[in-house]
Formats: C-alpha cells, structure tokens, sequence
C-alpha cells in the first residue's frame, strides 16, 4: 500500500517538475542570450518592451522543414514595479525559415506595444496574421528605426547550435498553456489572471522574474 502511494505521489510531482524546469531554462536561455558580447537582444529594445516570451529548446520533426511545438512562458510589465509573474505559452507550426538548424531551438520574442500584448493574451493567435511580427536585430543597441521596428508589433529571435540570429516566426501560433499554469501555480489560472493580477511567481518560477528585471530598465 505504502509503495502503491509513493508511485501514485511521483507521478503527481513529474508534470510540476517538467514545467518548472523548463521555467528555469528559459531564465537561463534570457541570461546566455543577454550576457553575450556580441549578438544579444538589443538593450534598447528590451527596455521598451511590453511583453517577452522565451520558449526553450523548441522541438522540431525535421531539418528545416517539418513539424515545429514548443512551451514557454510569457511575462508583462507590470508599470514600473517591474515584470509579471509568468504565464506558460505554447507555441506551433509555422516557417522558421534557413536560420535555423537543429533539432531543438530556444525562441525569444518581444511584445513591443500594448496593442500586441493584448493579442497575445488571446486564446490563440498567428503570428504574422493577427499580429505582425519581423526578425529583430542583433548588437547592444537597435541603432536604426528600420522598417521591421516602426511597423511590427513583435520581434523574434533565435538560437540553435550557438548560433544568434532574428528570425521571422511567421504562421506559426501561440496559445495559452493552461496546464503548465496549473503546475506551477497550483490551481487554475488563465493567462490574463497571472500577467495582469496581482499573482506573486512561486519559487520554481521567480528566477524568469528575476532575470527579466536584472536586463531591462523600469520605466
């Protein structure tokens, strides 16, 4: 009996500690990405962000071309107390385009308008349909206003094998992951009931939070 309900615990505690680790490697895919001499996310870009999403090691079916799923977390300003605690996203399909090669990639992308951030807190929207989305640029400064900057609402980025480079995400789409939300927090919340609550991030999460508010400015 007593093995019986040790096994049944364990496997209650697995999805918990599969959704807090991948929390953990998106806080550190942001640090690697923005401790890197050259070829990080703009710092100006960053500071000016309303939301960011990091999905770590996004699987991919094929070389290239193929079947794309990945699941992150997504986390908003919040004024200037700094960022939200953060809610799990999922995201799919979609063309990457050459940049990228791997089997798994980590995706970074930022929110950059509060039109944007209310997209993204839809039950699921595309890329490049519902919101316009452009590689962003690489270096310690966006510098020019380029077209990409003046006219999208999101900027992406990736990263496979070491290799830095903006990447268009367009068609592929992001939906809230509600079950990853109830692993880390416990009970049921929606995307909006995290980001734009009063929700405090649990011990598991808080290291996304932290790394957030270390390398961007509050405004």
């Amino acid at each position: 009996m007593r093995l019986a309900f040790c096994l049944a615990a364990a496997a209650l505690l697995l999805p918990a500690n599969e959704a807090a680790e991948r929390a953990g490697e998106a806080a550190n895919v942001l640090q690697e990405i923005m401790s890197a001499k050259d070829g990080s996310i703009p710092q100006d870009l960053l500071d000016r962000a309303s939301c960011a999403v990091i999905i770590p090691g996004m699987k991919k079916g094929a070389f290239i071309i193929g079947a794309k799923y990945g699941r992150g977390f997504m986390s908003c300003r919040k004024g200037n107390v700094g960022w939200s605690a953060p809610a799990g996203v999922r995201m799919e399909g979609g063309s990457f385009g050459l940049q990228i090669g791997g089997s798994e990639t980590d995706v970074v992308m930022l929110v950059l308008n509060k039109r944007g951030a209310e997209k993204l807190l839809k039950s699921k929207f595309t890329l490049g349909g519902d919101a316009s989305v452009a590689a962003g640029p690489l270096g310690r400064s966006s510098t020019a206003e380029t077209d990409a900057l003046l006219h999208a609402e999101i900027l992406s980025w990736s990263r496979s094998r070491g290799v830095f480079a903006g990447v268009s995400l367009k068609g592929s789409t992001l939906r809230p992951d509600e079950d990853a939300n109830e692993e880390i927090y416990g009970k049921k919340l929606t995307n909006s009931d995290i980001v734009e609550g009063s929700i405090a991030a649990p011990e598991s999460a808080a290291a996304l939070v932290s790394m957030l508010n270390k390398y961007s400015s509050r405004r």
